[in-house]
């Protein structure tokens, strides 16, 4: 009798919010991602109901279906269909697959519910003309009316489109029972509880309830679920990290809130590429998807303004082009400021340690302000060549020619280092009617002919300079 009891008798562990560690006591801080405070009770069943020190025998059953060779499976039930973004079907490797689990996470207010929205909206007027079932658009942050109002904002309303404003994990599933949703939205997975589960709605155990519910009922239904998922303060995905294992797609929607562009990544994807980015612009009137964002990037690269060079950044597999605008300035101050925007600081001040070492260009004296345009980021190595163009540029008051544009690393001795996807870069900068490039000279024998650009090799920056900028 004692032993039966013991075996009953509730455990109490605690579990950290951030990672998901487990600590028979309370610590202060976790030990296993280092955070302080975020360790919280939970009670759980403990033992074997025999009382026996062995492993319990686990009996097998019957499958409801037998295996079968894997060429004899269909593929159809998998395949995946278009939601009407084309910005989200493109990061995604075609559509959302039925039963798939999306999460989709970000910071706050920089436009989630918009984009989510405005996806159930599309979503619900192709499943209304293919014959499917309506779309389910379930909130815990806002009342019904608060999102409606959006929905007229953004013109993102639908007869196929329901909304419902729940918290409680068994009236959600009441609702997918009733209305049998061809597309389920929930906003958000941290405000949905369980009454089953003990702890407040967002933490470890209640997230992990919530997420394990709605996974099974996508799977069973065969229902694709996008869920929007909070950040903490250091920009990982709120709640347990068993949550980003068992969702199929885990995607990141980042961009500056003072910007009108808007960068979606998969971070995580079972069913298509990871090396997608899809671009969106946030305005007033709701969130557009952008198949050319060139429009938001170069604004001046055409004109002949001191201190500018385009250049033409690789987000995953595709080209984005951006515009660099440097400026060089005298100051009075014993210590010069160096302010960037959209650019790696530390390469910036690379770039102009080996301006002042290799070519003479002193801007010890001066204030160098470096940034980019439309809210657009260009931190990878191949955007040196055209911060020391544009740095050049400014400091001698000396214009770039227009139709330039200009990619390479830049190594502390000056070289022009090679980098990745030169003929895409090439073919996207001839696409928006560039008719120079400056390109590394190392890989530069193996490039194809593009239509209408004039090629430069370089392999020091005193030669890219020289190509770039007229004499002074």
């Amino acid at each position: 009798m004692t032993s039966s009891k013991s075996a009953a008798r509730a455990r109490t562990s605690y579990l950290c919010s951030e990672c998901g560690w487990t600590s028979p006591k309370w610590l202060g801080q976790c030990r296993e991602c280092r955070a302080w405070g975020t360790l919280e009770e939970f009670v759980e069943a403990g033992g074997a109901s025999s009382g026996s020190s062995g492993p319990a025998r686990v009996l097998a059953l019957r499958p409801a279906e037998p295996a079968r060779p894997i060429g004899e499976v269909s593929a159809e039930e998998a395949r995946a269909r278009p939601t009407g973004v084309g910005e989200l079907d493109r990061v995604l490797g075609g559509g959302v697959v039925p039963g798939a689990v999306i999460l989709l996470a970000g910071e706050p207010g920089v436009g989630k519910s918009t984009l989510l929205l405005d996806v159930a909206a599309k979503a619900a007027a192709v499943s209304r003309e293919r014959g499917d079932g309506p779309v389910l658009y379930v909130t815990g942050e806002e009342s019904a009316s608060q999102v409606r109002l959006r929905a007229e904002r953004i013109d993102a309303i639908d007869p196929a489109l329901l909304l419902a404003s729940e918290n409680e994990l068994s009236a959600l599933l009441g609702h997918v029972e009733s209305t049998g949703p061809s597309l389920l939205v929930v906003d958000s997975v941290q405000t949905i509880a369980s009454a089953q589960v003990e702890g407040s709605a967002g933490g470890v155990t209640q997230v992990r309830a919530v997420a394990g519910a709605l996974i099974s009922v996508a799977k069973e239904r065969g229902v694709p679920v996008l869920l929007v998922g909070h950040v903490t303060k250091d920009g990982g995905i709120a709640g347990p990290r068993v949550l980003e294992h068992l969702v199929d797609v885990v995607c990141q929607f980042e961009g500056d809130r003072h910007a009108r562009l808007r960068l979606l990544r998969a971070v995580k994807n079972r069913y298509g590429p990871t090396d997608e980015v899809g671009c969106f612009d946030l305005g007033e009137r709701g969130i557009v998807g952008l198949a050319d964002p060139s429009g938001l990037f170069l604004s001046a690269a055409r004109s002949e303004v001191p201190g500018t060079c385009a250049t033409v950044t690789l987000e995953g597999r595709r080209p984005v082009p951006v515009e660099v605008q440097a400026l060089v300035a005298g100051t009075a101050a014993g210590s010069p400021r160096r302010t960037t925007s959209g650019v790696d600081h530390s390469r910036v001040a690379m770039s102009l340690a080996v301006l002042a070492a290799r070519l003479g260009v002193d801007t010890s004296s001066c204030d160098v302000y470096v940034s980019t345009v439309g809210g657009a980021r260009a931190v990878e190595p191949a955007t040196d060549l055209a911060v020391a163009v544009a740095v050049v540029s400014a400091a001698h008051g000396v214009p770039a020619p227009a139709g330039l544009v200009a990619f390479g690393e830049v190594g502390l001795t000056g070289e022009v280092r090679a980098t990745v996807g030169i003929q895409r870069r090439l073919a996207e900068a001839a696409r928006l009617g560039f008719d120079r490039a400056i390109v590394p000279l190392a890989g530069s024998e193996e490039l194809r002919r593009v239509e209408g650009v004039r090629v430069l090799p370089v392999g020091h920056l005193g030669e890219a300079v020289g190509a770039a900028l007229p004499r002074p």
